[in-house]
């Protein structure tokens, strides 16, 4: 199979992995208890006449999948005037809806909140990953030694933990020190310039260390263990027998042939990052997409939550899709077949 034949193969895994997912995101959150009309409605004495006429507002007094009624009666027009057809027809116009809870165009709210979270990930990552690739390396290379068990135990220890209780943990450890909550010290506004984005680097320290130091412990041990099975090929006892020193052999053969697996876990985990920064944010309140999801949540805002339950979505596939084209042309051993 040519190459060009592998690139449109994955990508239509992909397109049909997205369609699946556009259904499983519409019906995933009306199996939600709860009413969300009586989430939106803040007062107890409202009449039912109001309440119908929010409920056809937001679309909500259609049927979710079928007109049964419509169907018995055989007017086929009604029987796919539904809500699942509506949210199908706007997310093909790009319209995402109206979030219940604020009345604000859902594309605007997570467009407004996504730069936020872009910020927390990028940081987060690129630490996790420079630290995590260094003491991969360095454990593989010391292998055996208290060193490498230390940055064993560590890696196991901080890899099990659970996000938020971790991220409680730094709260406890670091208060009266550092900011533990929100992103900046209300008053501060942009036009205050360097004095407001100080501020704000200070309250992204806490987030930004909670997933350094989670995804570091993941990328650390991935690390070591390729490395110590590059290790122990055919081809480093060649290079030690022609005199290389250690530095050289990690250097020219180690590291290159190690990445490799990085690579994938390091796309896969991009994706599934988006989706772990929810309890982050939520423990930090920093008011990014995680943040957005949760309070959606608890209000029931069910098209603030297929919106970023779909950039979630989109955003793992991408990096799968990304991580499988990516080692077709890293690894000359993996070919299109």
């Amino acid at each position: 199979m040519q190459r060009s034949d592998y690139l449109l193969r994955k990508i239509g895994f992909a397109i049909a992995t997205l369609l699946v997912v556009v259904i499983f995101n519409f019906f995933l959150f009306r199996i939600l208890p709860g009413d969300p009309v009586k989430l939106i409605i803040h007062s107890p004495r409202m009449t039912r006449e109001a309440q119908e006429r929010i409920r056809v507002t937001f679309g909500l007094d259609r049927p979710i999948w079928l007109d049964v009624e419509a169907l018995k009666t055989g007017d086929l027009p009604r029987v796919f005037d539904t809500q699942f057809t509506a949210y199908v027809r706007n997310l093909l116009h790009g319209d995402l809806g109206i979030s219940f809870a604020t009345r604000r165009d859902v594309v605007d709210l997570l467009r407004e909140r996504l730069w936020r979270t872009v910020v927390l990930i990028i940081l987060g990552e690129v630490l996790a990953i420079f630290f995590g690739i260094a003491l991969g390396m360095l454990a593989a290379w010391r292998r055996g030694s208290k060193l490498d068990t230390g940055i064993l135990l560590w890696g196991l220890f901080t890899w099990a933990m659970p996000t938020f209780f971790f991220g409680i943990i730094l709260i406890l450890l670091t208060r009266g020190i550092l900011p533990v909550g929100g992103m900046s010290t209300p008053g501060l506004r942009p036009d205050d310039g360097w004095v407001f984005w100080k501020d704000v680097g200070r309250h992204l320290i806490l987030p930004t260390l909670t997933l350094t130091l989670l995804y570091m412990s993941e990328y650390m041990l991935i690390m070591r263990s390729s490395v110590v099975e590059v290790l122990s090929e055919d081809y480093i006892l060649t290079a030690k027998a022609k005199g290389l020193s250690t530095f050289d052999i990690f250097r020219r053969h180690a590291l290159k042939n190690s990445m490799l697996p990085m690579v994938t876990i390091i796309a896969l985990t991009l994706g599934y990052t988006v989706g772990g920064a929810i309890q982050v944010e939520t423990v930090f309140s920093w008011p990014g997409i995680g943040r957005l999801m949760f309070e959606a949540v608890q209000k029931r805002d069910y098209p603030v939550l297929q919106g970023s339950f779909l950039l979630l979505a989109v955003s793992v596939i991408l990096a799968n899709l990304l991580a499988d084209l990516l080692y077709t042309f890293l690894d000359p051993r993996v070919k299109p077949d």
